[in-house]
């Protein structure tokens, strides 16, 4: 087995099948399996993947263990000399694996690979290609002082929006929507620390990997669509703990010990500050979504509109 696709699913039965779809319509000499991990979803997503691709290997959850551990349990079986983390809400192009195993192949110094990624309106996820967030990355990130020098070195070394978008070359950091590992790599670094429920762990695992020799890679000779939830406004509260939560994981496992004491008191007062604006951002939105619910009811009452009319 050369590939083993590792996708996890949850709640997003019709974004999993059409994924599944675009994969099966690949154009590759390369064999292939696909592992679907399913964290206990409710929408039908099993029963209409088991019935349209009986091909998939299913793993099914009883919980939701997040995004880490699901993954790992999609390594755990994998039998491909290559895996690839692959999100649910993506749509890959018919040469994108074989692009991408070729490249591998040919590049045995390369640990760790990912593609282009752009949104639906065909600009570029910049979460694809990043620099490590250092404290200082970090600083310059919150400040706004990376979009405002967008092509500065110094102050974007994150998104790095200074580098062509469309030429190759070694990456700090991939994103855990598309990143292709050799075997080896994962048998010498270790799988996704299950600390992260979701959110950093692809960091994390670049960050491993680069540490042990490897080089991480982007490139762009092919693409995927990533179909990204929308605005982040009104989402779950736990969504935006475990980010913050991660972030401070992320800063603790990494960089705690290498700065001083009055960098990582920074570093937690600005994680707690993003995260208590973040809720009130998200608590101010949800309030006007209501004040609007409410006055459209009063507008179609006052014109004899009735519920569901």
């Amino acid at each position: 087995m050369d590939l083993s696709i590792v996708i996890v699913n949850y709640n997003t039965k019709e974004l999993t099948l059409t994924c599944l779809q675009s994969l099966y319509q690949s154009k590759t000499t390369y064999k292939y399996e696909i592992i679907l991990i399913d964290n206990c979803s409710v929408d039908g997503s099993v029963q209409s993947a088991f019935e349209l691709y009986p091909r998939v290997n299913l793993i099914l959850n009883a919980e939701n263990v997040g995004f880490s551990k699901a993954n790992n349990q999609g390594i755990d079986i994998a039998k491909g000399r290559f895996i690839l983390l692959l999100n649910s809400d993506t749509v890959v192009e018919p040469d994108t694996l074989e692009a991408m195993l070729r490249f591998m192949d040919d590049h045995p110094e390369v640990g760790a690979s990912g593609c282009k990624v752009v949104l639906p309106d065909g600009t570029l996820d910049k979460a694809c290609r990043r620099g490590f967030p250092t404290p200082l990355t970090t600083f310059y990130y919150v400040l706004g002082l990376s979009k405002l020098f967008s092509k500065s070195p110094r102050f974007n070394s994150y998104h790095m929006e200074y580098l062509n978008e469309d030429e190759a070359y070694p990456i700090d950091c991939l994103v855990g929507a598309f990143m292709m590992v050799r075997r080896e790599v994962i048998e010498q670094v270790g799988k996704l620390d299950e600390r992260f429920f979701m959110y950093f762990e692809d960091t994390d695992w670049c960050f491993r990997i680069q540490k042990a020799g490897w080089i991480n890679y982007y490139y762009p000779k092919t693409k995927i669509t990533h179909f990204k939830r929308g605005s982040s406004r009104g989402r779950p509260y736990r969504i935006t703990y475990e980010f913050h939560r991660a972030m401070k994981l992320f800063y603790d496992k990494h960089y705690r010990e290498k700065y001083p004491f009055w960098v990582t008191v920074l570093m937690y007062a600005g994680i707690c500050g993003k995260f208590g604006l973040t809720v009130f951002k998200d608590l101010l939105w949800k309030a006007a979504e209501r004040l609007s619910s409410l006055r459209r009811t009063r507008n179609d009452h006052s014109r004899g509109i009735s519920p569901g009319q």
